[in-house]
């Protein structure tokens, strides 16, 4: 299940379907079945000695098993990558990864729009560690070469952004950093694309990451991660290091991720046209000041967007003018279909005002109030009727204040 072939004649639909299945090894079982084990048993001592983790070999449950293969073997599939390492979560993913290529004294780059808990590892735990951290403006393209110093050791792209959404040149970010010096390690939180709608490892990206909680998960009821390598032997340093974190998935979250992945391009064909929808209706909207959807040409990277993206999840912000919290509260609580709350890439919509303020350093926030959205797979019309009784209900409340 670790051999993957991203050239043969079939369409990428096609080869998620099969990817990391093997239903002969498991009396004809379409999917996998949880692998749940601790103890492994070696009928021989040659056999306990052969263990080798670049063969996939089973020596410990919490080293790997039958269930992180498959799914890992998948996501290599999507990913278009070497081969992968799976995580209790997209957050593990990520601060694993950081740690498996630093050490104290070395520098990394982190685009300023990344996920908040990335900014708070790497201010914290990463920093105390001895490692310097720098943020830079995600639209700096060729220009984070001027960055570079002779101490960094990765350079870390989010795109688009958290919160904001802006999309980051990576093609040009991936030919000057590779220029200045190839030895650097660029990683990716792939997450807003799913792997299916951008390819970095295709880019010159080495390490594309994901939390499969949301969009390869797709149903709201798992916490996974993944890391997926282009090269052979920074997968092996990042299957150690997650060894000696002791990083495992568990087994039934494992099975969900992969029940997952094989519906993810028809679900994400649903969630690009649904947001594009109510993207298109708000940036309409008299109370909308501007529409923060990479598939709008206001928002910012839109121009690369169309070069790079294959297309949009559900996942964007607007923006409104400075309204107070009982205004926004009358708009948010009474939402019909739009919960509120964290996490995203679930079937249901997601409403959740928030304040980028104190998550940007090299890029300050001046934009307006922001409100971030994940339409989910309900009939677009339904979410529409319950944003515009929303912002009724907002109204009202401005004319009451």
């Amino acid at each position: 299940m670790s051999k993957h072939n991203h050239d043969t004649p079939f369409a990428e639909n096609t080869r998620l379907i099969h990817a990391g299945r093997a239903p002969e090894k498991f009396g004809g079982a379409v999917n996998i079945p949880p692998f749940r084990a601790s103890t492994v048993l070696f009928p021989t001592l040659a056999e306990l000695d052969a263990y080798d983790p670049a063969l996939r070999s089973v020596r410990y449950g919490r080293t790997g098993n039958p269930s992180s293969h498959a799914f890992e073997a998948g996501m290599t599939e999507l990913e278009e990558g070497h081969d992968a390492v799976s995580y209790p979560s997209g957050l593990q993913a990520i601060t694993s990864s950081l740690l498996a290529f630093t050490r104290h004294g070395d520098h990394v780059l982190i685009a300023d729009t990344a996920y908040a808990p990335t900014r708070n590892f790497a201010n914290g735990i990463l920093s105390r560690a001895g490692v310097m951290v720098e943020y830079f403006d995600p639209g700096i393209g060729a220009g984070i070469a001027a960055l570079l110093r002779p101490a960094t050791r990765v350079v870390f792209l989010e795109s688009p952004g958290s919160l904001t959404f802006e999309v980051q040149d990576v093609p040009a970010i991936v030919g000057a950093v590779a220029s200045a010096n190839p030895d650097i390690v660029l990683m990716m939180d792939n997450t807003w694309a799913a792997g299916l709608l951008f390819k970095p490892l295709k880019h010159g990206v080495h390490i594309a990451i994901q939390s499969a909680t949301k969009y390869v998960g797709g149903h709201s009821d798992v916490s996974l991660g993944i890391a997926v390598c282009a090269r052979p032997n920074h997968w092996l340093r990042l299957k150690k290091a997650s060894i000696e974190l002791g990083a495992c998935a568990s087994a039934d979250d494992l099975f969900l991720g992969l029940r997952g992945l094989r519906s993810l391009p028809v679900r994400m064909r649903r969630h690009h046209e649904s947001g594009l929808r109510v993207a298109h209706w708000l940036a309409a909207r008299p109370e909308v000041t501007r529409v923060r959807h990479p598939g709008l040409s206001s928002c910012p990277g839109h121009e690369t967007w169309k070069r790079d993206f294959a297309g949009a999840c559900g996942l964007f912000a607007f923006e409104m003018a400075p309204t107070p919290r009982p205004a926004m509260a009358a708009m948010v609580d009474g939402m019909a279909h739009f919960g509120m709350g964290y996490s995203w890439g679930g079937f249901e919509s997601l409403i959740l005002p928030s304040n980028p303020s104190s998550l940007r350093s090299a890029v300050p926030w001046t934009g307006g109030e922001l409100v971030r959205l994940h339409v989910g797979l309900e009939d677009v019309e339904d979410l529409i009727a319950d944003l515009d009784a929303g912002f009724a209900r907002l109204n009202a409340a401005l004319e009451q204040a």
